[in-house]
Order: C-alpha cells, then structure tokens, then sequence
C-alpha cells in the first residue's frame, strides 16, 4: 500500500490496532480531565486577567519557550484575530534587543509549564523593572514565573498524556485552552462582531463567506435605472451601456417598481416595441436583497430564482446592484 491510499481493512495485527487505540484513548482522557477541571476551577483570578489585558493602551505580548513558545504563537494569532492587538516575542531574542519590543502600555503574557525557564528570565526582570504587567500560565503557583507575576493562571494538576511524563501534551492542550477562553472573553468584553472579523479576515474562505452585499455591490452612475414612462429603446441603449443585462424601473418617488431583463423584450418582441413605454412591458415588484445582507446569501437567492443580477434596496429605493459575476470573482460559490 502506498503513502496516499486508505485501509480497506482493519489491521491484521489486532493486539497492535488494540494498543494503539488506548494509546490515544489516555490522551483524550487525560486531556479532557485537565480540560473539566481548569473549566470548573475559574474565579475572579481570570477575571482579573481579563481585566488587565482589556484595560491596556497597548498590546499583548504572548512569549514562551519550546513547546509553550509554539502555543503561545497561536494564542497571539487568536487574539489578534478576535480584537485584542497582541505579538509574539521569543524569549531567547527578547534577551538580544526583542525587549525593546514590549513599552509599560503593553500586557506581557508568559507560558511555561514549570514556571521556571531559564529563558523568560530577561522578560520577567523587564517586566518587573519597567512595570509591565506580568500575567502568567503555568502549572506551579510555588514558582519564579508565578511569583514575579501580577497573575497567575494555574494549569490543573494532571499528568502529561505521554506515558513517561515527559513530552508536553496535557499540559500545553490546557494552555492552549485557557488562550482561547482569554480570547473569546475578551470578544465578549469588545463587543466583536462578525462584520469585525470579516474586515481583520477579507483573505480566506472566512472573509469569504463573510461578505455583505455591500462589499461586492455596484452603486452611483452604475446602477441601471429608467423612469416608468421612459421608452423602451432608451432601456435599451441603458442595458447593454451598464452592461448588467436588465435595468430598473423606477416611479416619481424613485422606488423601484419592476424590472425590465432580455425576457421581458423576447416576451413582448413586435414591430411597435421600442416606442413602448418601460411600465407596459416591465416586470413588476422584482426580487431585492438588503445592503446588510450575506453576498452568499445573495448567490443563493440568485442560483434560486435563475438570475444574474439583483437590485439593493433600503425599503424599496434602489442603492446598487450585484452581479452574479460579482459573487463569483470574490469566490463565493
């Protein structure tokens, strides 16, 4: 069997499939325990942490060493994503010049399971020197890290999932969790919405998927639109100069009341069409969508009704119009 095809079959050699599937099942347990008991331990001292990152003028600085380095590198990124500015500085490179990096406006969020690595030392006495709040994540309240810290959010007191205790596995999950509680608390505090994110995220199938209709619309001099008594020959020469392939009928309040498309014409084909006024060959009360609304939602209502272009209305005055081109340039499919 080569790299890139699926078992069939389970595995001939049962004893082998058995270990491997409790292997991973301590993992899950052990994991999951850890997980239940930080959940079940928060007070007032997350709360406080909260508090202090919320309060900051300026960033939040996530360090760590080894494997806290990498979730510490994910915690900044969730943060950052979700409203609370925040960099990653490496403990190593703070000691050569990275310090400069971190101001008293700043937050410093330190990660390290024993609370005693070597490398956070420079960070710390910066901290402690300059005033910079200190909020730690370690798993001893009994350490250097977590006594020089203005915080200390305690990691539960479960064994590591590897089997001698030695790779970080449950205890860097807990970590990474109690970012991601820091960071959804926060969200909460900021009041982000999903229209923040989708402006911190317009690459990706998130900003994709993200998107209003007032993001992709067409408005101003582009939009296609002729009065109710307007002729049709004008409708014409309007539908193929915008180049949306229908154009909008508007009353004297400037409403939109129909729709003229390439349908409309075949339907009323004859000699006399183009002297016809744009009300007596009009479809009447189209299909509009909200500024405010999902463009997917659009593409929906679009792929639904089997057209190509939809008229924006705030009540029922015309604001732009969307292509279904539009949609699918942005990548919503």
């Amino acid at each position: 069997m080569t790299g890139t095809e699926k078992p069939t079959s389970k595995p001939a050699n049962a004893p082998a499939l058995n270990r491997d599937i409790d292997a991973a099942q301590r993992v899950f347990r052990l994991e999951a325990e850890a997980l239940r008991i930080m959940g079940d331990g928060l007070d007032a001292t997350f709360v406080y942490a909260v508090d202090v990152i919320h309060n900051a003028k300026g960033r939040t600085v996530v360090t760590g060493m080894g494997k806290s380095g990498h979730i510490a590198r994910k915690i900044s990124s969730t943060l950052s994503s979700t409203g609370t500015p925040s960099f990653f500085v490496h403990p190593g490179e703070a000691s050569h010049g990275d310090l400069g990096m971190i101001t008293p406006d700043d937050v410093v969020l330190a990660l390290s399971n024993s609370g005693e690595t070597r490398e956070l030392s420079d960070v710390l006495n910066y901290c402690r020197r300059f005033k910079v709040p200190l909020i730690s994540i370690t798993a001893r309240i009994e350490s250097t890290l977590a006594d020089n810290s203005d915080c200390t959010l305690v990691l539960p007191p479960v064994a590591e999932a590897c089997p001698m205790g030695l790779a970080p596995t449950t205890s860097t999950t807990a970590m990474l969790a109690m970012g991601d509680a820091l960071a959804v608390a926060l969200l909460d505090r900021r009041g982000f919405t999903s229209e923040d994110f989708q402006v911190l995220h317009p690459g990706g199938k998130l900003g994709q998927n993200l998107l209003r209709v007032e993001d992709l619309m067409h408005d101003g001099d582009d939009l296609p639109l002729i009065g109710i008594d307007g002729r049709v020959s004008d409708a014409l020469f309007l539908m193929t100069n915008k180049g949306f392939g229908c154009a909008g009928v508007i009353d004297d309040q400037g409403d939109l009341i129909g729709i003229i498309t390439d349908g409309d014409l075949r339907r009323h084909m004859s000699n006399t069409l183009v002297s016809l006024s744009c009300g007596e060959i009009m479809t009447a009360n189209p299909k509009t969508i909200r500024s405010q609304a999902l463009a997917s939602e659009a593409l929906g209502l679009m792929n639904a009704t089997k057209i190509t272009s939809l008229f924006v209305a705030n009540d029922r005055a015309p604001i732009g119009i969307l292509h279904i081109h539009d949609c699918l340039r942005a990548g919503l499919a």
